[in-house]
């Protein structure tokens, strides 16, 4: 497989303030876990009257945390990358907690139903909804610092990225992370528009990338050329298992992902799902029906 420069270092201590750039703080939430890594990390941008991105997960004691880093500050603004529940939970909470509106892309891209993806983790926030939408090329602007939104589908059509020009930085999110691979889940979640949004990331000159979960990325355009060809690798792993009949997901994960904590393979499933229904759009795969976990999948003409 490619060589992804991951970075698996972090240093910080859950709920404390630390200063990852000047003028940028981020908070880490206690919510460890296979898909969050250390934590959800809330980035406070400038100082005095302040944005908040990706304000984390329902908890009181994060929400504690966050209160106490702002003492004597003014919230602004929050922004939110996507509405999973690790990123967006606390959004209203903490919006009444500070008076401060919630920007976001929008609700939840798809109501709560039996076809939704296996929730990750904390799963989405089907009650998110913020006060201002957003989309791609806003401008967000308060005392000392401008933020400008990318949007970025992929893991989530409503995926944003939030770029500080000052520092040549770009707010990741879920988009990238520099500690594993993102999930890309159907039925939002699409491989097509992650490698397109790949693509506006490699267009960047960007120096640095925060993400929501994990150390910040440096070198950022090798870490995504790294991220891409990892993709498509998977796609020729994907046609290769299909050539030796194993024709259904649940034949192809046990065999791509051997070497992979069993704990992840719901969420290796949900990535050969989008690589099949990617693979099947574009002809080189094929299938009876609609692409979905249980159907059986062949060779493209």
């Amino acid at each position: 497989m490619a060589s992804i420069p991951f970075v698996k270092d972090i240093d910080f201590k859950p709920g404390v303030p630390d200063e990852v750039l000047p003028g940028v703080r981020r908070v880490i939430a206690g919510n460890p876990g296979p898909f969050t890594y250390t934590g959800s990390g809330a980035y406070i941008i400038g100082k005095g009257e302040v944005a908040v991105i990706d304000p984390g997960p329902d908890r009181d004691a994060h929400l504690d945390a966050l209160l106490d880093a702002l003492k004597g500050e003014r919230v602004t603004h929050i922004l939110v990358t996507h509405t999973h529940n690790d990123h967006c939970g606390l959004a209203r909470k903490f919006a009444d907690a500070t008076g401060a509106p919630v920007f976001g892309f929008g609700a939840h891209p798809v109501r709560k139903r039996e076809s939704d993806a296996p929730a990750l983790d904390e799963g989405a926030d089907y009650a998110y909804a913020p006060d201002e939408i957003i989309s791609d090329g806003a401008v967000i602007e308060g005392a000392g610092w401008r933020l400008e939104t990318l949007h970025t589908p992929g893991h989530l059509s409503n995926h944003l990225c939030f770029a500080l020009d000052e520092h040549k930085a770009l707010f990741t999110g879920d988009h990238i992370m520099g500690w594993a691979t993102t999930v890309v889940a159907p039925p939002d979640g699409d491989m097509d528009a992650y490698l397109k949004s790949l693509d506006l990331l490699l267009a960047r000159e960007d120096d640095i990338y925060l993400p929501t979960h994990g150390a910040p990325i440096r070198n950022p355009r090798r870490f995504v050329r790294a991220v891409r060809t990892h993709r498509l690798m998977r796609d020729a792993q994907i046609l290769e298992q299909l050539s030796k009949g194993r024709t259904r997901i649940k034949e192809i994960v046990p065999a791509m992902y051997a070497d992979v904590d069993k704990r992840l393979h719901g969420a290796a499933a949900l990535n050969v799902l989008a690589h099949l229904i990617r693979l099947v759009r574009i002809g080189r795969a094929a299938c009876d029906g609609e692409p979905g976990m249980h159907a059986e999948y062949r060779p493209g003409a």
